[in-house]
């Protein structure tokens, strides 16, 4: 079966870029008659169908918004960034179209292609956790937000969760219990969650004239990882009384490796992840401490974010001569929102046993 013709592959044959055929595709935009018809004329050469309803929607808003993902989908505890989306939505009159890369570029590329010819109005572009992106050139062409990532070259607007505090919040949980010899668990990997978390946990023990011990581990957060870093620190730290790990698989590998060394938690050491990973954090025992992060905050900010950018733009618009805004794609400010996140408390802290 031929690959489906895409809007890149318009923008190629034309020589210009990605915005400038939708601009040319939708008429709209600064875009010279010329340079309009020659668009329109590849496009239709090539096959390209930018709408099967644009007739019906031309001169006013579909209410359709795209919601990009990479493995969230298929990501229990990240599923509920797209049900705040989605909840945001239905209060808006808006249809959320979710689809799923499963972390393909390719593939990727393809849906939103496929996005933008169904002529939604915005794209939420959110990834399964706190990391750098380079955002697609097609999401410059229409209001669209990041989600749990944060643009490298900080030209696109973000929500995400406020990693800082979420390391001090961890970190003074186990100060207020009594314990003084902390260290944290965590990857080698550079991405916002691990540099932000390091730095709360950082600021956290020097507000107390303390200092605590990072081990870092290559590979990903995952109970194996926990293990790892777990072994190096009982190795490298002998006699801390409690840990803040990168996240709840990796504290259930402090977990493993405690029992080994016959460590009884929270007894003699205690613990706290990060996530609230309803399988691990509810299902370890005792039952693990841990700091939830915004999922389905993160994914009704972005709804009720975009849908104010877009009725700005059609506020402006309305007041420009002609009806064409001088900036198309406006969206949302470039400026990254950090949400505050909830300690969850069960039974994997108490106070050291003897400091």
């Amino acid at each position: 079966m031929a690959r489906r013709v895409g809007i890149h592959d318009v923008a190629t044959a034309a020589g210009v870029s990605v915005t400038t055929v939708s601009h040319a595709l939708n008429d709209r935009g600064q875009v010279s008659a010329a340079t309009r018809e020659r668009v329109k004329l590849i496009a239709a050469e090539l096959g390209y169908a930018p709408n099967r309803i644009a007739s019906a929607l031309r001169g006013r808003r579909s209410r359709l918004i795209g919601f990009v993902s990479d493995e969230i989908a298929s990501t229990p505890f990240a599923g509920r960034l797209i049900a705040g989306a989605q909840d945001a939505a239905s209060e808006l009159d808006l249809l959320l179209m979710a689809v799923d890369s499963h972390g393909g570029a390719e593939v990727e590329r393809r849906q939103i292609d496929a996005l933008l010819a169904q002529q939604v109005d915005a794209i939420v572009y959110a990834r399964m956790y706190h990391q750098y992106v380079d955002p697609p050139a097609a999401l410059h062409t229409l209001p669209s937000i990041l989600v749990d990532a944060v643009d490298r070259a900080d030209a696109a607007a973000s929500i995400v969760p406020d990693e800082q505090q979420i390391g001090a919040l961890a970190t003074e949980h186990l100060l207020a219990a009594g314990h003084r010899r902390i260290v944290q668990l965590t990857i080698e990997e550079p991405s916002p969650a691990r540099e932000g978390r390091e730095s709360g946990f950082r600021e956290a023990l020097a507000d107390r004239g303390l200092t605590g011990a990072i081990v870092r581990v290559p590979g990903i957060a995952d109970a194996d990882a926990g293990r790892r870093a777990a072994q190096r620190a009982f190795d490298a730290h002998p006699g801390f009384t409690a840990a803040v790990c990168f996240n709840d698989q990796m504290a259930m590998g402090l977990y493993q490796v405690a029992g080994r060394h016959g460590l009884v938690i929270p007894e003699q050491l205690s613990v706290v992840g990060i996530d609230d990973f309803l399988p691990v954090s509810a299902g370890l025992d005792p039952g693990l401490t841990t700091v939830a992060l915004p999922h389905y905050e993160m994914g009704r900010l972005a709804i009720e974010r975009l849908e104010e950018a877009l009725r700005e733009s059609a506020a402006q618009d309305a007041v420009v001569p002609g009806g064409e805004s001088s900036d198309a794609a406006a969206g949302p400010a470039s400026m990254t929102t950090r949400l505050q996140c909830r300690l969850v408390v069960r039974d994997s802290v108490a106070s050291p046993a003897a400091e």
